[in-house]
């Protein structure tokens, strides 16, 4: 939810797909068959103010560091849409960031700045782990056998019939504790 009367929403289409072959009314049909549910909701039709074909891609900068030089957010690591991380983890980094400047300034600690990129990597690689799994779940790919498509809805079942798979989607989902 972007506010309480605005969303994101994202449907899977071919990356090399052209948005002009996507009219409003198209995404709309398309929404109007995916989401509603066994109770009867279903999403209000409202205008469609943003749309586009996004790359479904991850990168990651190692170190997030050259000399003097902090990289921070998308200039250090690209998410996927899917598990929703990308600006957790830019607001997570530049609060390690900050924590180490302002121990650099104020008690002349260089120790902080040394240990920003390992520590910004360890919850970075985490996240990039389960952005990755959140993909791979609810996505299906050109690739994919009956097996796979089999493997995949197991994977869901599991995830809504088991206390510890909920536990960890929401744990990773909520954002996971700064180090």
């Amino acid at each position: 939810m972007r506010s309480p009367e605005v969303t994101r929403l994202y449907l899977q289409c071919r990356p090399d797909d052209d948005i002009r072959n996507w009219s409003d009314d198209q995404i709309w049909e398309e929404l109007l068959r995916r989401l509603p549910t066994s109770d009867g909701w279903s999403p209000n039709r409202g205008p469609i103010l943003q749309k586009g074909i996004t790359d479904m891609r991850s990168f990651v900068v190692e170190p997030m560091q050259y000399g003097r030089l902090f990289l921070a957010g998308d200039a250090a690591h690209i998410m996927p849409p899917t598990g929703a991380k990308g600006m957790n983890l830019a607001i997570a980094d530049a609060t390690v960031l900050s924590r180490a400047v302002c121990g650099f300034y104020k008690q002349g600690r260089k120790d902080l700045l040394a240990a920003y990129s390992a520590t910004s990597l360890r919850r970075l690689w985490k996240v990039q782990r389960f952005s990755w799994w959140m993909t791979a779940m609810l996505h299906r790919w050109d690739s994919q056998n009956e097996f796979d498509q089999r493997r995949q809805l197991a994977e869901l079942d599991y995830l809504t019939s088991s206390r510890a798979a909920m536990t960890s989607l929401a744990e990773n989902y909520v954002g996971l504790p700064l180090e």
